[in-house]
């Protein structure tokens, strides 16, 4: 009886398309906006024409990325449970039998009346953000498992209609708008056509086509392949680029997010045509806005146009344009685990990576994994308190900061490229990476040396070294003997007890 009702609302709100309380039809033959902006055209030229970087996106550096919903309530597996579940041969599937059931009984719809967010305080969450040092927060509206989070007129499978029965972004936005932080959005909307398509295959509630919940089930994406029916340029069935737009669209006209993050697969090449209206509908409403706004994508679209992402992993150079690191503060989970409650990120291996990625035009999005009830686990927060409290004393080093001449220094590379974070790099007292701001450049020494810390590239005569006036360090309230050398800048470190920070440590020099 309880799934008969919950798909009972499903049907209702497709019929009435109410979810909104009221009614609401974008035009998404158009990537002018409502208001008949038409500035940005669909295409990569004309957007690089008039597009820019927000500065309060290139300043801020660093933000929180929130995956949330019904896949909390199990908390097994990183982030995928809601595949997995259906796949006989994961461990997920032989613990989702054992625990709930045969999924021909209880599948993963079955998990949204088990969400809600009994214990959620968006002004908690917040207070928790700020404390960190974020300055834009990001939550996943809608993940792949197709269950959105916010009030849908499209998507009747949403968090108002069901589960914690609020509008969870809502609730967010109004928050983070009042702590001071930018609010963007992510949307997986696209995965949603493929993500259940191995509960098709076995016995399962998949295979019931009542459940809109569930997407097309088609092949998964290889390579630059995609179902043409999905994202095809023209056409108005339910499987069409219709189908999308509506979902992108709906989310830009309620919540005017700052940012608006996208898995990969919008990167595949039939999703290109839909994707470049969608950008060119979005740049031109954040012109009528008169809010400078972002794009994340991880392929597929030009670097001066959005901002390319790189998922658990860093870029190994300086890089001309924006770029982010998107990844999590559990070295495993996305969502919420309960086995890996206390398997996160040290600070040092977060706040190692803040820098690095910062020195060479990067920005870091760290996920957080609530529970299902909306509280953070201790370790999550314990471990979001250690960047904060050092980015109090430091984040003059990276707010408001951009890429000197050279990245930086010293025998450690680092990880680089996607899925390469889960190990945190063995960085030496010798990796040293470089911020700027006006006059100031900013050395960070990356572990703490014996007791001097020589930066190579600022030698006496070398092309790239400044005239150098004082050097100080932050969070050190006495005065540092150095001197600047053919071998470098050599700095007298103080006794650790004299510091009042750790982890990484910032030499300012005027």
């Amino acid at each position: 009886m309880k799934t008969s009702i919950i798909n009972l609302l499903a049907i209702l709100t497709v019929i009435t398309g109410s979810s909104l309380g009221r009614e609401y039809h974008p035009d998404i033959s158009t990537s002018s906006s409502p208001q008949g902006t038409n500035v940005f055209q669909p295409n990569a030229e004309s957007i690089a024409q008039h597009y820019h970087f927000p500065d309060w996106y290139r300043d801020g550096k660093f933000g929180i990325f929130i995956h949330w919903g019904p896949a909390s309530v199990p908390a097994h597996t990183a982030g995928w449970y809601a595949r997995q579940m259906y796949d006989t041969n994961d461990p997920a599937y032989a613990y989702h039998v054992k625990t709930y059931g045969p999924v021909t009984t209880f599948g993963f719809k079955d998990f949204i009346p088990m969400f809600r967010a009994e214990k959620f305080n968006a002004d908690e969450w917040m207070k928790l953000f700020r404390e960190a040092g974020a300055t834009y927060v990001v939550p996943v509206a809608e993940h792949h498992d197709g269950f959105a989070l916010y009030n849908s007129t499209f998507n009747p499978w949403n968090a108002v209609k069901m589960g914690p029965k609020r509008d969870l972004i809502a609730e967010l936005q109004s928050a983070a708008k009042k702590a001071g932080l930018h609010f963007g959005l992510s949307s997986h909307r696209a995965e949603n056509c493929w993500f259940f398509n191995l509960g098709k295959k076995i016995p399962s509630d998949v295979r019931d086509g009542n459940y809109s919940l569930y997407g097309e089930c088609i092949d998964e994406p290889d390579g630059e392949s995609f179902s043409p029916e999905i994202v095809e340029h023209e056409g108005s069935n339910e499987h069409s680029r219709h189908n999308w737009l509506l979902h992108v669209y709906e989310l830009v006209d309620q919540y005017h997010p700052e940012l608006i993050f996208f898995d990969w697969t919008v990167g595949k090449k039939p999703f290109q045509p839909a994707f470049y209206q969608f950008m060119a509908y979005y740049y031109n409403c954040a012109l009528d806005w008169k809010q400078d706004v972002v794009v994340n994508t991880k392929f597929g679209y030009p670097d001066n146009i959005q901002v390319t992402d790189i998922e658990r992993g860093k870029s190994n150079t300086l890089r001309p344009y924006p770029w982010q690191t998107d990844t999590s503060v559990g070295k495993d989970f996305w969502f919420y685990m309960k086995d890996k409650d206390n398997d996160v990120k040290t600070p040092d291996h977060l706040i190692d990576d803040l820098v690095d990625i910062v020195s060479k035009n990067g920005n870091l999005l760290l996920n957080v994994g609530p529970r299902a009830d909306g509280t953070i686990s201790e370790s999550q927060q314990a471990a979001l308190k250690a960047i904060g409290q050092w980015l109090r004393i430091n984040g003059e080093a990276i707010y408001g900061t951009r890429p000197w001449i050279v990245m930086g220094e010293g025998p450690t590379k680092g990880t680089s490229g996607m899925y390469s974070d889960g190990q945190s790099s063995n960085f030496t007292s010798q990796d040293i990476r470089f911020t700027r701001k006006g006059s100031h450049l900013y050395a960070i020494v990356l572990d703490r040396p014996d007791s001097v810390a020589v930066v190579k590239t600022l030698a006496l005569g070398s092309p790239s070294a400044p005239q150098i006036k004082e050097v100080r360090m932050l969070g050190y309230d006495g005065v540092l003997n150095w001197k600047q050398t053919a071998n470098g800048l050599e700095v007298q470190f103080p006794a650790p007890d004299q510091i009042k920070t750790q982890y990484a440590y910032v030499l300012k020099i005027n």
